[in-house]
């Protein structure tokens, strides 16, 4: 008979190193079954949280039971940005915007001497702040448009293959957090559709998120640009990116969004700020069994700590909501036993 602490070491060891080569000589062995049962989210500590998902896929998949959903219903909608992974020091689109304006400068010598272009390559954070939303949309529009949309999704993968982040020396795409990992394979596992509803570029996040989190393009949704239709000289069609603002989905755009490109309002939703405010407040308004829930970032050590003052990510508004409809407030620090998940080769998680 095992141990406890040998049984421990065997779960870490699935998870972390030894899993396809453990799965083997345990289903030789006649304990895969006995593993199959064991926790499904082991980077969440036990707790109300943890307790609050697990209650509510177990109540909504009751075949029978009083809050049964058919899973066809079973929508799963997240936010992206400090909720599936990390947003600071500042979103991740724009660390790749301003990594393309410095590629781009030999051939934009102009920009030397124009704002908010020349702010940015010397690096002067304060003019840089000056020149507003308006100094934002003119990167973004320069990074961004005037290509095709293969052209920039190949520019976005090799960007996430080569790019890394300031603090933690890690791939952006590693920096995901381990907990929402579990709980989206958890979801699945239980006949939900996950979904992504991001104020972040549809664009930007298509190329990779199916080999990050498992769900495909058609299930993200996001902010998106004017896109034309055009066909080229030699008769091969294209589509364009241009510089013009279609959509903007964050805040009340999220709701919209979600009608408009998912057509059934969510029983289950997850945000981090008060962008993603009325996400939850759409989901918890329909009938039935709802979950609402919030990550909390709490934890300065393995990752940052803000809310109610923070110009990225704040949580005010969204927090006071989620007290008065006692929705799910995850406290990352408490929480969460892993945030990022492992790294399995030298200084770098498996791709």
């Amino acid at each position: 008979m095992q141990t406890p602490n040998l049984e421990v070491n065997l779960r870490s060891a699935v998870r972390y190193v030894l899993a396809p080569a453990l799965a083997i000589v345990l289903a030789i062995g006649g304990l895969a079954g006995a593993l199959a049962q064991t926790d499904p989210l082991p980077s969440w500590n036990d707790g109300a949280p943890k307790r609050a998902i697990t209650d509510f896929v177990a109540r909504v998949t009751k075949q029978g039971g009083p809050d049964f959903v058919p899973a066809a219903e079973r929508i799963a909608t997240f936010d992206n940005d400090g909720t599936l992974w990390t947003e600071r020091p500042f979103y991740f689109q724009l660390a790749f915007a301003i990594d393309r304006v410095k590629a781009m400068a030999p051939e934009h010598p102009d920009w030397q001497t124009r704002q908010p272009f020349k702010a940015l390559l010397e690096k002067d954070t304060k003019a840089l702040a000056a020149t507003g939303e308006k100094g934002l949309l003119q990167i973004m529009a320069a990074t961004h448009a005037g290509m095709t949309t293969d052209a920039f999704a190949s520019l976005v993968r090799d960007w996430l293959a080569s790019a890394r982040h300031p603090r933690f020396n890690r791939h952006y795409d590693s920096l995901v957090y381990q907990p929402m990992l579990e709980l989206l394979a958890y979801l699945r596992a239980n006949g939900f559709k996950t979904f992504v509803v991001s104020g972040g570029g549809v664009e930007f996040m298509r190329p990779w998120m199916e080999r990050v989190y498992g769900i495909p393009p058609e299930q993200v949704v996001g902010s998106s640009g004017v896109v034309k239709f055009d066909v080229r000289a030699d008769g091969k069609p294209e589509l364009i990116k241009e510089a013009r603002v279609e959509f903007i989905d964050d805040g009340p755009g999220k709701p919209v969004g979600i009608n408009r490109f998912i057509g059934r309002r969510p029983i289950f939703a997850f945000g981090n700020s008060d962008g993603d405010l009325q996400m939850l407040q759409w989901t918890v308004a329909g009938s039935g069994a709802r979950f609402a829930g919030i990550v909390h970032h709490t934890d300065a050590v393995r990752e940052y700590a803000y809310d109610r003052d923070s110009k990225i990510g704040r949580l005010d508004k969204a927090l006071d909501a989620a007290s008065a409809g006692g929705w799910t407030v995850v406290d990352m620090k408490q929480d969460w036993n892993e945030v990022f998940p492992p790294l399995v080769t030298a200084g770098e998680v498996k791709r």
